[in-house]
């Protein structure tokens, strides 16, 4: 009579090949990361020298900064931020250390020695910082948001570029950028606000939900907004692209030009990915005017000994090569330098690329996705990530709590094979707001949550302002957050 492998024997030998895989796995990742440390540490050197020759005020790095009342001086901050800058710790190299990096770093202070020169003077008037810089891409489309400003970096006072979709039965729908003396004002329409994620743009809505939803929201005015520094909207240098920064951008572009304050004015927000920190922010802030919060796919994470910036990016950015989504968002958020890197061969090429992508495709109309990939500076991505994604972590808790005390309703909708963000982010801000809905889509990923099935999500969405607008509004508390 034959005999079979007992159990305990059968397991143990399948589980030697997953562990010999797992070790080669992490090992080849810590080779890669280890390159990629040697490479960062080169490319500093070799944009300081860079910015120091093609540069009048050449920006310091993060390489050598310490976390130390922002990292920068006195009259930087208060120049750039009034003073009050709420900055991510994640932005300097003291936090986001390596060994690897270290040891190169211990072995030129003693081999090659510390440079005596002068350092570089920080306390410089932010406009002399020039913007686009010279790794920037300079092209008509990437600069227009300048106007006559010259050679200035606007510091962010330039207007948000809006995709507005007026209430008709034809699904119009057109983009602007409203000059200071222009508004517009649409009575007894309900109005909402679509904030797209990190390195895209206003493009994930009015491409595709603003389409596809004739007939659905075709009474509703809505707004998607391209964030500060990314699509066609302002890319100051000189700006730190702080959670308060974007929230008054949005303030000053959209919600005041559109008499979004005025009188019993209101709105819903609808939000992906990134977007979910600056809406709920902005929830926070204007309690009494927001109507209802839907987020998409929203980077949150418990509380715990580590701080919350740092568990961000150990969570979002993770060291890995697979997946390619977060191997990418690893070499973008760690490495200052090989970010800028691929910035200036991609972003400022990004003519090339797209008429390449053209070309061998055959398709002269660019997918918005790959377009909106090249459409940011690297000052304003690796910013952008830090101070919003990672530092505005920190705000998610008291900004939860002021939404949950105003009793704005909130639906969380999730993507059960999101490999970006994971969905227990959901559960997590779920178990945070325990009268929000949630919602988790099998076989759906961080971006087909929404894409592909725009028009359901379209009813899905208007059902939830409908059922927002039953809520008893007795006994709610209401306390805004200043920002």
């Amino acid at each position: 009579m034959p005999t079979f492998p007992s159990a305990s024997r059968w397991s143990s030998s399948t589980k030697w090949p997953r562990r010999a895989a797992g070790a080669a796995s992490t090992a080849l990742a810590a080779a890669v990361f280890a390159v990629l440390d040697v490479a960062d540490v080169i490319l500093c050197f070799v944009y300081a020298l860079l910015d120091g020759v093609l540069e009048d005020s050449p920006m310091r790095c993060y390489c050598h900064r310490s976390y130390d009342n922002g990292g920068i001086s006195e009259a930087t901050a208060a120049a750039v931020d009034g003073g009050d800058h709420e900055v991510s710790d994640t932005l300097y190299a003291c936090v986001r250390r390596s060994t690897v990096r270290d040891a190169i770093l211990y072995l030129l202070r003693h081999v090659v020695g510390r440079r005596r020169g002068t350092p570089p003077d920080e306390t410089v008037a932010p406009c002399k910082w020039r913007s686009p810089r010279w790794s920037d891409c300079a092209c008509r489309s990437c600069v227009a948001w300048r106007g006559g400003e010259g050679g200035g970096g606007g510091g962010g006072s330039g207007r948000l570029h809006i995709v507005v979709k007026e209430p008709d039965r034809e699904g119009n729908v057109h983009a602007c950028t409203l000059k200071q003396s222009e508004t517009t004002t649409t009575p007894d329409a309900e109005n909402a606000i679509f904030v797209h994620g990190f390195t895209s743009s206003s493009s994930f809505w009015s491409e595709t939900v603003f389409r596809e939803s004739s007939f659905i929201l075709d009474d509703c005015r809505l707004f998607a907004v391209d964030l500060l520094g990314f699509g066609r909207s302002p890319k100051p240098a000189n700006c730190m692209y702080r959670v308060r920064d974007h929230v008054e951008a949005i303030e000053r572009s959209l919600i005041e030009p559109h008499g979004l304050m005025s009188g019993s004015a209101s709105f819903h927000l609808v939000s992906h990915s990134m977007g979910c920190i600056i809406a709920l922010a902005l929830a926070a802030k204007h309690p009494t005017r927001v109507k209802s919060i839907t987020l998409v796919a929203p980077p949150y994470f418990l509380p715990c000994e580590q701080k919350a910036s740092q568990v961000a990016l150990n969570r979002l950015a993770e060291k890995k090569l697979w997946p390619p989504l977060l191997f990418g968002s690893a070499v973008m958020s760690w490495y200052e330098h090989v970010g800028r890197t691929v910035c200036f061969l991609v972003c400022k090429n990004h003519l090339l690329w797209e008429w390449l992508f053209s070309l061998f495709t055959g398709n002269t109309d660019v997918d918005f996705r790959v377009r909106d990939l090249t459409k940011h500076t690297h000052h304003s991505a690796w910013h952008t990530m830090h101070n919003v994604i990672c530092g505005g972590a920190a705000l998610q808790d008291r900004n939860l709590e002021a939404v949950a005390a105003a009793g704005i309703p909130v639906q969380v909708v999730h993507g059960a094979d999101d490999q970006v963000v994971p969905v227990e982010c959901s559960r997590h801000l779920k178990a945070k707001l325990p009268r929000a809905k949630l919602r988790v889509m099998d076989r759906r990923d961080h971006s087909t949550v929404v894409l592909g099935r725009e028009r359901d999500f379209a009813k899905e969405v208007k059902a939830f302002w409908w059922s927002a607008a039953q809520r008893p509004t007795h006994q709610i508390r209401v306390e805004s957050v200043v920002i």
